[in-house]
């Protein structure tokens, strides 16, 4: 059956002052603090009907209600309105974003600003090589012997080996190996590079093949066919933070999901997602097992409306949806805008 105004207007007050004071909801409390304008008894009828329809349900007798997936799923999908930050939130952001001084920093200081505004788990994946183009290519000669492969990503990301020669390198040589490429490699996603890596070996003078060689075997082994990724994260003690009924049980298994990267990535790093869109994920609707009792809003950010990575938070199903989704699109923007100019 199809729910009226009214009885979606009870939902909504259930969800906020349940997600605010972590108690289950009575009738009589709806009517005093949401000027709903009907009788407590009149409430209680549709509370009976949202219970049977499996938007809430009684945790235990003589209590209130409190929410069940489903109806943290209708009020996020038609009853919310996403909160807009306020200018003191956004310039809190701003300022912490921007005093980092390389990639790295910007994703600890994304991660541990997450955690902080949402009061939730916090994760962010580094920029995805796999998603990143080639910026610059450096050879740096350590001795006659030994070059430093430093490979700098158009997301800010640097990667650098220590390589050893066959044979020892004169500078102009390193440079002209350098000069070759940058000229084959530079602009290039870096899926796209391991034939282009090959064709270099091919195409390089006699004198410099096999020092190529040995330095597009690096390439190849490192840079491109490398697929680990790197995440970050914070805010694991917020978890402990929240009401006796938020995990159904023990903390223990939902913290050993989050010592897996894969578990995380799985949970942020999708890359077909929008760069616009914030996906939510509540419950059950979490392919995770163990992460059954928590809600995801995850999303990608990157330059422009190119996707380098996701970022997202984690808590109970009990929480401040508007609010959070807000935080993590607007952090999500800042960091696109900081990897468009850097």
């Amino acid at each position: 059956m199809s729910l009226d105004d009214r009885k979606l207007d009870v939902l909504r007050a259930i969800v906020q002052d349940y997600v605010s004071t972590q108690e289950p909801v009575g009738s009589k409390a709806l009517v005093e603090r949401h000027h709903l304008r009907v009788s407590p008894a009149t409430i209680r009828n549709d509370m009976a009907v949202l219970e049977d329809e499996g938007y809430i349900r009684q945790p235990h007798t003589s209590a209130g209600r409190v929410p069940t997936d489903r109806g943290y799923r209708l009020f996020v999908d038609k009853l919310s309105r996403i909160k807009p930050l306020s200018p003191a939130e956004r310039r809190a952001i701003e300022r912490f974003l921007v005093g980092a001084v390389d990639l790295d920093d910007v994703v600890h200081r994304t991660v541990r600003l997450l955690a902080q505004l949402t009061r939730q788990v916090a994760v962010v994946q580094f920029p995805s090589l796999s998603r990143s183009s080639v910026r610059h290519l450096e050879l740096v000669p350590v001795s006659t012997t030994r070059i430093m492969l430093v490979m700098i990503a158009d997301t800010g990301r640097v990667e650098q080996r220590l390589v050893e020669m066959p044979d020892p390198v004169p500078e102009a040589d390193v440079l002209r190996l350098r000069t070759a490429i940058n000229e084959k490699l530079g602009g290039e996603r870096l899926v796209d590079t391991p034939p282009l890596v090959q064709d270099l070996v091919e195409e390089t003078d006699s004198g410099l093949r096999r020092a190529m060689s040995t330095l597009a075997s690096v390439l190849l082994e490192t840079l491109v066919e490398r697929t680990e990724e790197r995440i970050a994260l914070a805010g694991t003690a917020n978890l402990t933070r929240g009401g006796i009924l938020d995990f159904q049980g023990s903390l223990r298994p939902i913290l050993e999901a989050l010592e897996e990267e894969v578990v995380l990535l799985k949970l942020i790093g999708s890359a077909e997602q929008d760069i616009t869109a914030t996906r939510v994920l509540i419950g059950d609707e979490n392919e995770i097992e163990h992460l059954r009792a928590t809600s995801v809003v995850s999303t990608g950010y990157g330059p422009g409306s190119t996707v380098v990575g996701g970022m997202g938070v984690l808590g109970p199903t009990r929480m401040d949806y508007p609010g959070t989704i807000a935080t993590v699109s607007a952090v999500a923007r800042y960091v696109g805008e900081i990897l468009a100019q850097n």
